[in-house]
């Protein structure tokens, strides 16, 4: 028997730090019987990371890292995040708008009110009819309050941070509290077995690092899964079209401005905006396709959506190359994070599969060289799946356009780039409203069938009510109505401004769990 003991992580930047966070938390047991994980890091690549979006995951990761939430809103310029606000993505009108809020709809579990809503001739958004979390963040309020300890929360949330200050935030942790061990140093080769296993890496510093189980977090590059074990990439550019960001960093115009406590997307000619709210300033960004509109016309509009605050700012161009790995986990060698593939950052889904890549390798660690082949086959299977469902739900955006200003639009809705098992969904979500299991399956799946609700019915997507057919639950789903009013009354009364909230964590610290 060969036991996996040394876990070899090769890259730093988000995806390196929380992965080797994630595995050191869930074995620190086993470090005293010569567990050991190691991440190598070039000192000269920088990180790839601009301002980042994320998913309420990542609390309960970083608390079972043990990070302290109070410290990680002092050191990585972090604000709340609630949900994503749409605009202009439905008929391109400066009135078109919705949320995609990170709350449930009330009493999910036991009701679907997506028919009531339907069946209800009501000027309400279904957003606000199941959800307080919409006029939440339209009053520019946080999730919590001093009194909520750390983690807790009245309206579910998740984070917006500085991905330089995050990755500087979580080496520490790692090194200090977990006991990874940080080497800086260039990876020159890499060195494989017979078995087509590797086996070693040689580094520009000297030394050789060996391993059991290396990770690769390499970046775009993919230097261990995709040039040493020629694992191939598969484009998804044919379904997703935007292939070019162009990012800044946005001053706020006064020291105390309201900050956002969503993502707002914006649509474009060619693409779509991005606007992130950090306590210093704002992530702008457009992610655009090239084969539209040219980067010049990108920068102009990006230009013109921020405003005279941009005059004097430079954009950072990103390439995007849409897709992922046709295979994630080969030999002793897995991908994680932009090794493993990526997608335009429309529902900021690239840390939830660090993480949830990260929780699958931890939690399903191969006891020994042996049994890594079944270890490998079901992480293989199920990260293909969450993949593939990522693609479908960012293409629902754009599928679901009335927009036709422009070819880009136009082109989203042709039936040849829509997936198969998309489509077909669309054409049962015209008869039959999703809720819960019916269509999704897996554990973990990385959207709910709500999320698809709130896409559906914001961007104006109609669901047939057959007569009759809301009757049988028809006082659960007005009580649940009436909780929502309730519940939106009680926390837009009481919930304290977004700034506010996070200058008193910063100054006083939240209580720990």
């Amino acid at each position: 028997m060969r036991p996996i003991q040394n876990i070899v992580i090769v890259g730093g930047g988000t995806a390196g730090w929380l992965t080797a966070g994630v595995i050191a938390a869930r074995h620190k047991a086993r470090a005293p019987h010569g567990f050991t994980v190691t991440l190598v890091e070039s000192p000269t690549v920088p990180i790839i990371g601009v301002g980042e979006g994320t998913w309420p995951t990542l609390r309960d990761t970083l608390r079972r890292m043990g990070v302290s939430e109070t410290e990680f809103f002092r050191q990585c310029d972090a604000s709340f995040k609630q949900g994503a606000r749409f605009n202009r993505w439905t008929t391109g009108a400066p009135d078109d708008g919705y949320y995609h809020p990170l709350m449930l709809p009330q009493q999910f579990g036991s009701v679907n009110l997506a028919p009531h809503w339907l069946a209800h001739d009501t000027e309400d958004s279904f957003c606000d009819t199941v959800t307080p979390q919409g006029r939440i963040c339209d009053e520019g309020l946080g999730p919590k309050t001093m009194a909520t300890p750390e983690y807790d929360a009245h309206a579910n949330y998740a984070y917006h941070l500085d991905a330089g200050k995050f990755s500087t935030f979580l080496q520490r942790h790692c090194c200090d509290t977990l006991g990874v061990r940080h080497v800086l140093a260039d990876v020159t080769g890499v060195t494989l077995d017979d078995q087509g296993d590797i086996a070693s890496l040689a580094t520009a510093q000297g030394p050789t690092i060996t391993g059991d189980l290396f990770v690769d977090c390499t970046g775009f590059r993919a230097l261990l899964i995709g040039e040493a074990m020629g694992v191939p990439f598969k484009s998804c550019s044919d379904i997703l079209f935007c292939d070019t960001a162009l990012a800044m960093q946005v001053p706020y115009d006064a020291p105390d401005a309201p900050i956002a406590s969503h993502t707002i997307s914006t649509a474009q000619s060619a693409g779509w905006i991005w606007d992130i709210g950090l306590p210093t300033r704002r992530g702008v960004g457009h992610v655009f396709s090239s084969s539209h509109i040219s980067a010049d016309q990108a920068e102009s509009e990006l230009r013109a959506y921020i405003g005279p605050a941009a005059r004097d700012l430079s954009a950072r161009t990103l390439s995007i190359r849409a897709g992922h790995r046709e295979t994630f986990w080969k030999g002793n060698c897995v991908a994680v994070g932009l090794a493993a593939g990526f997608l335009e950052p429309l529902e900021a889904s690239a840390i939830v599969l660090i993480e949830l890549s990260a929780k699958m390798i931890a939690e399903q660690m191969p006891a020994c060289r042996e049994v890594m082949p079944v270890v490998a086959r079901r992480f293989n299977d199920t990260t293909l799946y969450r993949w593939g469902r990522i693609v479908d739900f960012l293409k629902l955006h754009y599928a679901l356009t009335k927009r036709t200003d422009t070819d880009f639009w136009r082109d989203n809705v042709r039936p040849e780039s829509i997936p198969d098992r998309l489509r077909g969904l669309m054409e049962l979500w015209r008869y039959q409203s999703p809720w819960l299991h019916d269509e999704f399956d897996r554990a973990e799946e990385v959207f709910p069938s709500a999320s698809y609700q709130y896409v559906l019915y914001g961007m104006g997507a109609r669901t047939a009510v057959p007569p009759g057919t809301v009757d049988r639950d028809a006082d659960l789903a007005s009580r649940a109505r009436r909780e929502n009013r309730a519940q939106t009354q009680r926390l837009t009364s009481s919930l304290p401004k977004h700034r506010d909230l996070i200058e008193r964590i910063v100054r006083h610290g939240l209580q720990p769990i």
